[in-house]
């Protein structure tokens, strides 16, 4: 057991929600991965510890092949201050950040690459490039993000969107969000996800947003505008997590207490939501970009070894779902 999982069982909980004893989701997806070709994947800007050992790490799982985009000297230089091998690596120079962003995406539009991978530039810096209509990777539908959560305190995989890249969706960009993170959901082994689309709320209030744009994506998927999943909202977050909480308030839903994708109304509250669940919840997180040519896997700093090899495999399963030349 992680010493977050010690952490999670030594703070009080809500006794609305059933906590399994440890972590249950993440090595599975790692596992899934153990019998597929490891992707070749563009590593942009890897000169940190953490970002050069966990792309490292991370093709000595099988997971990814790296290409990394970077000063050469400087990180070869890097590499042998930490103890780590990359002379069987192809390095790609470049000398600053913005040039290293712009080749990885030049690499994954020619084909070269089938996943890109933060290093340790800002992700502004490499979304910037990868979101150039004419350059960039963009496909028709918009780029979003999504948090997939290991955590004690649920049963089930929980994937969080959009917490990193769409600040204040409006409803047609929900759509796209919604039937991103759905597409993922399959790829992930999840046949049909249940939706949750959250506010503070349960009912339809005019003054509320959220509540009118989750309204909306529910008649959308009715009409087969959103197909993939079940759809409920607006949800508030104890009722789409809790059985319980969903029963004291009187809620008959295939959804409630039961979501495996949580749709925010916007970033603040996407990202406060996994940052919360991780600090407080003890949550593990990985995250992926979706919607663009290929999968971009976003790490940060303070992110563990298994959160930085969970990203690279949800790459590994987005990759082979969308090109199942190995059966997954």
């Amino acid at each position: 057991m992680s010493d977050l999982a010690q952490l999670a069982e030594a703070v009080a909980v809500d006794p609305l929600v059933g906590h399994p004893a440890d972590y249950h989701v993440f090595h599975k997806l790692i596992d899934r991965c153990k019998d597929l070709p490891a992707i070749t994947t563009a590593v942009v800007w890897p000169m940190t510890d953490v970002a050069l050992r966990g792309a490292v790490e991370a093709a000595s799982e099988g997971l990814i092949e790296p290409a990394l985009i970077g000063p050469e000297a400087e990180m070869k230089a890097l590499a042998a201050k930490i103890g780590v091998e990359i002379g069987g690596f192809p390095i790609l120079n470049a000398e600053t950040e913005t040039k290293a962003a712009e080749l990885s995406v030049s690499i994954c539009r020619a084909g070269g690459a089938q996943a890109m991978m933060k290093g340790s530039l800002h992700t502004d810096e490499m979304m910037k490039a990868a979101m150039q209509r004419d350059t960039g990777l963009r496909t028709a539908r918009r780029i979003s993000h999504v948090f997939i959560m290991d955590t004690p305190a649920y049963a089930r995989t929980l994937l969080i969107t959009d917490a990193a890249i769409n600040i204040s969706p409006e409803l047609e960009d929900k759509v796209d969000i919604v039937q991103n993170a759905i597409h993922l959901a399959h790829a992930l082994g999840i046949a049909e996800p249940k939706v949750a689309l959250l506010s503070a709320v349960e009912t339809v209030n005019p003054k509320i947003k959220s509540t009118l744009d989750a309204a909306a994506l529910c008649k959308m998927a009715e009409r087969g505008q959103i197909t993939g999943g079940i759809l409920d909202g607006p949800l508030a977050f104890d009722t789409a997590v809790s059985t319980k909480a969903a029963a004291i308030k009187k809620l008959v839903s295939p959804v409630t207490g039961l979501a495996d994708i949580l749709v925010v109304p916007d970033l603040e509250s996407g990202n406060m939501l996994a940052k919360q669940l991780e600090y407080l919840g003890g949550a593990q997180l990985a995250g992926i970009v979706l919607g663009a040519r290929v999968p971009a896997i976003l790490t940060s700093r303070a992110d563990s070894a298994a959160t930085r090899l969970t990203s690279c495999a949800v790459a590994v399963l987005l990759h082979y779902a969308a090109h199942p030349a190995v059966k997954v």
